[in-house]
Order: structure tokens, then sequence, then C-alpha cells
């Protein structure tokens, strides 16, 4: 995979050039009626939903806002997700709270480059991949990567956060 070049663009973008990861910038006319932006991607990019992940921005109790990164065609597992971060219950952030702790919008938030860094969970499936999709910071822009450098690039953990 070819490391991609320059600074510009999203924050995602700029985050995974200045760390000087490899990675590959994917895009695809976003269709704004579109009932599911990761399928949309997967299916515009011609790529495994399974190596598509969304990223789900969520309130975890004694931890507060928290990310977790799953394959578009799953659910969010919210007990697995609160227990991979050591709180009892966790419950979706409402998408003003999403946008506000990112400065992403939904259908386009990114695991990279986030205005305030949360503790991010990136589901174990993302290991069966070299490289998986995720958000490049806006609809129709996609970061494809390795999960190990998602991970290393968040301080994510990785842990069975998805269901379906």
């Amino acid at each position: 995979m070819a490391k991609a070049v320059g600074g510009g663009g999203t924050p995602a973008l700029r985050a995974a050039a200045q760390a000087g990861i490899e990675h590959r910038v994917h895009t695809y006319e976003h269709d704004p009626a579109a009932a599911s932006y990761g399928l949309e991607a997967a299916g515009r990019l011609g790529v495994d939903p399974q190596r598509v992940f969304k990223t789900l921005v969520s309130t975890v109790d004694g931890v507060g806002l928290a990310v977790a990164v799953v394959p578009v065609a799953s659910t969010l597992d919210l007990r697995s997700l609160a227990r991979a971060l050591g709180g009892k219950r966790a419950a979706m952030a409402t998408a003003a709270d999403a946008e506000r702790a990112t400065g992403y919008v939904v259908g386009g938030i990114s695991p990279l480059g986030q205005r305030r860094r949360l503790p991010t969970v990136l589901d174990g499936s993302a290991g069966d991949f070299d490289t998986i999709f995720v958000s490049g910071g806006r609809r129709g822009l996609e970061l494809e990567l390795a999960p190990a450098d998602l991970l290393a690039l968040t301080g994510g953990r990785l842990a069975a956060v998805a269901r379906g």
C-alpha cells in the first residue's frame, strides 16, 4: 500500500499523514438519500462490508463519551463496550454530542483527528484483515489502513463489541 502524501484535507487525513502511516484514501459520490452511510461506502467502493467500519459515539458510565469502531453490517453491543472500558452501562450519544466532541458530522465521523481524543474500542473482527476502511472525516471519503495503525493513532484497544 502506498503512503499517501500531503497533510491537506480533513483532520483525519492530516492525522494519518502526519503520523507517517501507510494508508490509502478512497472517495466516492455520496448519495444523500442513502439509508446507511457505511453500507453505501462498501457498495460504492466494491469492498466486503466486514472490512468497512463505522465510528459510533457512546456514553459509558464512569468514562463519559467513548468511540466504538464496528463493521458497518453489524450493530454495537453496548454492554460489551461498557465492559471493555470498565463501565457497567453504555448508551448511544446524541448526534449533537457526538458532533460537538469529534468535530465531524454524523455519517462522516472518523476515529482519527477528532476534536477531543475519546477512549476508543475497535471490534476484534478488524484483526481478520490486513487493512480496514474507516471514515476519512466526511461522507464519501474513506481511509484504508492497518488495524494496528488505527489502534496506535487512537490509543485504542481491541475487543469484541459488535453483534451480527
